[in-house]
């Protein structure tokens, strides 16, 4: 515990607070650190999100730990070896793989506890790469996100399953429920969006990048060869401007100008959502988790994903949604077809089933006590008063 208080400090450090999974995770759970009497600290290279984090009481404290670079590295252990020692911080939980490196080596010879939150089957191409991504496999608790990462986990670094503790990511349902969403919301969005009217609108939310299959989705919208569906696809490129390019140019080639339209970005996901006849998560390679699948089935919206990775945990095969094969345009084009096939009737049971899963399974609030859970494991003294929803899901 904090020498000077029984109050505990919990530094969580990331790259960068922008947009991205493991970036919500990291402000949701430093909002429920300070609601549970604790001390919160977020490392980072800084980012749009920053703000949020003193109007929830969050310490936020830039360092450049987004660098790769091995000298960096090195420096911002010694930087964060100070910080654990003036902020009596008791746990420090990486999210990344460079800054846990840093974090790894600052916590030796300090009372600090040192976890990781795996949020990604890190690609392994290389004997230089395989050591890099290792960082994540050192904390004395390792949180995986899906049973997808908690096996690559022990299949390629050798964890012993006792160290993994499965938490799945939460999304705030207050957010995220159609009742939550007004109609004007709505028709702001289709504003924006220059919708034609009367359009059957599909949707693929997620940043310009090609293993986000937003390629497939195209040739698929070719194959499907209806005139009455718009398709929106909604990211950033964050500078991949050559991959952009190609879709345009084959969104053009296909003659799918009129029905296709890349937004930059949306503020405000859950009206976009509801907009929606089906969601699309075309991931060419497997998604740790993915929240898209989570969220829109929370919206109460027909999900197709690929058959690979988090997907496979998050929806329910035939009762919430569809899975396809990855990198399969045809197949993506039929269960298109079948989702928007569905009859009132069919597509409200759908709606049902799907957010009542996700309530059960996968909100912030469970994800936020079962985290605040490991964090007492690693104190051995109680950081909530009350007990996780279900007992901490171990590995196996």
């Amino acid at each position: 515990m904090n020498k000077n208080s029984s109050q505990p400090t919990i530094m969580q450090i990331i790259p960068e607070l922008g947009a991205g999974g493991a970036e919500q995770g990291c402000i949701d759970m430093a909002g429920e650190i300070v609601k549970a009497g604790a001390k919160a600290i977020i490392v980072s290279h800084g980012g749009y999100r920053v703000p949020e984090l003193a109007r929830n009481g969050v310490t936020h404290i830039n360092l450049p730990v987004h660098s790769k670079n091995p000298v960096t590295i090195w420096r911002n252990a010694s930087r964060l070896k100070k910080i654990i020692k003036s902020q009596n911080v008791n746990i420090v939980h990486a999210r990344s793989r460079a800054p846990a490196w840093s974090a790894w080596q600052a916590c030796k010879n300090t009372s600090a506890h040192f976890m990781t939150t795996c949020h990604a089957p890190y690609n392994i191409n290389s004997e230089a790469k395989r050591r890099y991504n290792s960082s994540m496999a050192k904390g004395e608790i390792i949180i995986a996100i899906s049973q997808y990462v908690a096996d690559y986990l022990v299949e390629n670094y050798d964890v012993e399953p006792e160290r993994i503790r499965l938490i799945h990511r939460g999304i705030p349902m207050e957010r995220f429920h159609p009742t939550a969403v007004n109609a004007e919301r709505m028709i702001n969005l289709e504003k924006q969006w220059r919708i034609p009217d009367g359009a059957t609108i599909i949707m693929l939310p997620g940043r310009i990048t090609r293993w986000k299959g937003h390629h497939i989705l195209i040739e698929a919208m070719a194959k499907l060869a209806r005139k009455d569906i718009f398709c929106v696809m909604i990211g950033s490129d964050q500078g991949r401007s050559e991959y952009r390019s190609e879709l345009e140019k084959s969104i053009e080639e296909y003659g799918l100008g009129e029905q296709i339209r890349i937004i930059d970005q949306c503020h405000d996901m859950p009206a976009a959502y509801m907009l929606a006849a089906a969601v699309i998560s075309a991931s060419t390679d497997p998604e740790g988790f993915g929240r898209i699948p989570v969220e829109a089935q929370a919206m109460g919206r027909p999900i197709i994903a690929s058959d690979h990775g988090g997907a496979r945990e998050t929806i329910l095969r035939g009762e919430t949604g569809w899975h396809v094969p990855p990198s399969d345009p045809d197949a993506l084009a039929h269960a298109i077809d079948e989702a928007l096939s569905l009859t009132p009737e069919q597509r409200s049971i759908l709606a049902t089933k799907s957010m009542a899963h996700i309530a059960a399974n996968f909100t912030k609030d469970i994800m936020a006590e079962k985290t605040l859970a490991v964090y007492s494991e690693l104190l051995q003294s109680p950081m909530i008063t009350k007990k996780p929803t279900e007992p901490i899901n171990q590995y196996g």
